[in-house]
C-alpha cells in the first residue's frame, strides 16, 4: 500500500516536473504539438487559402488602371436585289439592277482606356490592399486561436491522464483498505459498518475512475482533432513567462499594439474610409481613350474592301442619375463610423482579456503552491490517521475520509499545473504574440506575402502559383 501511495504521488506531480527543472526527452512535447497543429490543422490552412483569396481583390482593382482589348469578326452570306430609277435624257429614265449573293466579312480590333474616373481606381486598389492586411490580420487570429487550443488540449490530456492515475490507484488502496478491514472484521475488530463504509468507498473510487477515464477518451479525441496525430508518452508542458511582458500595464499597451483583433479593426476602418472615396469619385466625370481599326470584305456586291480606323476621347460628366449615387456617399460614411466604434469596443475587449488573463496567470500560481501544500499536509493526515486508527483511535471512516481527502488534493494539484501553464499561454494570446517565431517554433512560418506578390501585377493567366 505504501508503494501504491507513492506511485500516485508521482504520477499527480507529473505536470509539477516541468515547472522544476529540465526533464529527458521523451516521444512528443508541448512544442513539437504546436508546430504539428500549425502546420496540419485543416480549419488553419483553409484560412490561409482565404487569404490567398483576398490577395485577388488587388489585381482585381489595378485593372482599372489597364487597358482593355476586343477583337470582333464576322463573315456570312447575303443575296441582294436592287432596283434603281434615275434622270437619263428628257424622253427618258434610265433603270438599272444589282443584284447577286456576296460573302461579307469582316475583322476588328478595338482598345478602350480609362484616363480619369474620380480617382476610383487608385481607392478601389488602396482599398484591396487594406482588405489584404486585414485578412492577414484575421489569419493571425486564427494562428493564435490554434495555437491556444493546442496548448490547451495537449496540457487537458496530460491534466485528465494523470487524474485517471491517481483515480486508478485510490481503487488499489481502497481495494487494499477493504481486504484489511474484511480481515479486521473476521477477527473482530471492527462492525460490519466498517466494511460497508469500505466497500461503499471503493464503489465511489470506481466510479470516479471511470468518469475520469472518460474525461480522458474526449480529450484524446480532441487532441487528434486540433493536433493531427495521437498522444504518445507526452512529455510534461511549461509555462511561457518568458515571453510575456514584466506588468499587467505593459501587457496592456502592448495588446493595443500587437493584438491581431485590433490592427485588424484599424484596416477595417481603413477600408470604410477609402469606400467613401471610391463611392465619391463617381460625381466625378470619367475621361475614356477609344481606338479602333477594321477591315471590311465584301459588304456590299460593289464595294469588295474597306478599311475603317477611329480614335476618340469621351468625357461623360454624371449630371444626376436618379439619387442612388448619392445614398451610397451616405452609407459609406455611416459603415466608416461603425468602423471606428467597432475598432474601439475591440480594444476594451483586447484591454479585458488581458486583465482577466494576467489574473488568471497570478491565481494560477498562487493555486499551485497552495494544491502543493494542501497535498503535503494530506499525505501526512493520511499517515497520522492510519497510525491512530492502528491504536483504536481513529475509525476505518475517518482513514476512508483521509484518503479521500488526499486524492482530493493530488487532482486538485494537477489541476492548478494545468491551469498555470494555459493561462501563461492565454495571456500571450491576449497580448498578441502567441506566435511560432515569438516562441521560437521549430518551423517555417507561412508568409502570406509570398503569394500576394506572385498575383498582384499579374496581366494574364489562370492557373494559381500553386499550379491548379
Amino acid at each position: 500500500m505504501r508503494g501504491t501511495k507513492v506511485f500516485a504521488g508521482a504520477a499527480a506531480s507529473a505536470l509539477l516536473i516541468a515547472l522544476m527543472g529540465p526533464v529527458p526527452a521523451l516521444a512528443d512535447t508541448i512544442e513539437a504539438a504546436l508546430v504539428r497543429a500549425y502546420q496540419t490543422n485543416p480549419q488553419l490552412n483553409a484560412q490561409r487559402a482565404q487569404v490567398r483569396v483576398t490577395d485577388e481583390n488587388v489585381p482585381q482593382a489595378l485593372s482599372g488602371y489597364r487597358p482593355k482589348v476586343a477583337v470582333t469578326a464576322s463573315a456570312g452570306a447575303q443575296y441582294t436585289d436592287v432596283a434603281t430609277t434615275a434622270g437619263g435624257t428628257a424622253t427618258a429614265l434610265v433603270r438599272s439592277q444589282v443584284h447577286g449573293t456576296n460573302a461579307p466579312r469582316s475583322a476588328g480590333l478595338t482598345i478602350s482606356q480609362t484616363l480619369f474616373n474620380g480617382q476610383q481606381t487608385a481607392n478601389r486598389t488602396r482599398a484591396a490592399e487594406s482588405q489584404v492586411s486585414a485578412a492577414r490580420e484575421a489569419l493571425r487570429v486564427l494562428e493564435q486561436t490554434v495555437l491556444l487550443q493546442g496548448a490547451t488540449i495537449y496540457m487537458d490530456f496530460l491534466r485528465d491522464s494523470a487524474i485517471v492515475e491517481v483515480q486508478r490507484s485510490n481503487v488499489r488502496v481502497l481495494e487494499q483498505t477493504l481486504k484489511q478491514t474484511k480481515d479486521r472484521f473476521n477477527v473482530g475488530e471492527v462492525t460490519r459498518t466498517d466494511v460497508a463504509q469500505s466497500e461503499a468507498q471503493l464503489a465511489a473510487g470506481k466510479t470516479q475512475q471511470l468518469t475520469a477515464e472518460s474525461n480522458l477518451t474526449t480529450t484524446r479525441a480532441n487532441f487528434r482533432r486540433i493536433i493531427g496525430s495521437e498522444p504518445v508518452a507526452l512529455q510534461p508542458g511549461s509555462p511561457v513567462d518568458r515571453y510575456l511582458p514584466g506588468t499587467l500595464t505593459s501587457a496592456v499597451e502592448l495588446a493595443l499594439i500587437e493584438n491581431p483583433n485590433v490592427t485588424a479593426a484599424m484596416f477595417g476602418i481603413d477600408v470604410s474610409f477609402l469606400q467613401v472615396k471610391v463611392a465619391e469619385g463617381a460625381l466625378f466625370p470619367t475621361v475614356t481613350l477609344q481606338a479602333s481599326a477594321t477591315q471590311n470584305y465584301e459588304q456590299t456586291l460593289t464595294i469588295q474592301r474597306s478599311f475603317t480606323g477611329a480614335a476618340v476621347a469621351q468625357v461623360s460628366v454624371p449630371i444626376y442619375q436618379g439619387g442612388a449615387e448619392y445614398s451610397l456617399i451616405r452609407q459609406s460614411k455611416e459603415s466608416l463610423t461603425q468602423q471606428r466604434l467597432v475598432l474601439e469596443q475591440t480594444r476594451d475587449q483586447a484591454r479585458a482579456n488581458v486583465v482577466q488573463a494576467w489574473g488568471q496567470l497570478e491565481a494560477g500560481k498562487a493555486q499551485v503552491q497552495s494544491a502543493q501544500a494542501q497535498v503535503t499536509a494530506s499525505e501526512i493526515a493520511l499517515n497520522g490517521v492510519r497510525e491512530e486508527a492502528k491504536a483504536g483511535q481513529r475509525t476505518t471512516l475517518d482513514v476512508l475520509n483521509a484518503q479521500q481527502a488526499l486524492v482530493n488534493a493530488r487532482v486538485a494539484l494537477v489541476t492548478a499545473q494545468h491551469d498555470r501553464v494555459v493561462a501563461s499561454y492565454s495571456v500571450l494570446n491576449a497580448v498578441g504574440r502567441l506566435s511560432p517565431i515569438v516562441m521560437n517554433l521549430p518551423t517555417e512560418t507561412y508568409d502570406s506575402s509570398v503569394h500576394y506578390h506572385q498575383v498582384r501585377d499579374s496581366w494574364v493567366g489562370v492557373r494559381t502559383p500553386s499550379g491548379q
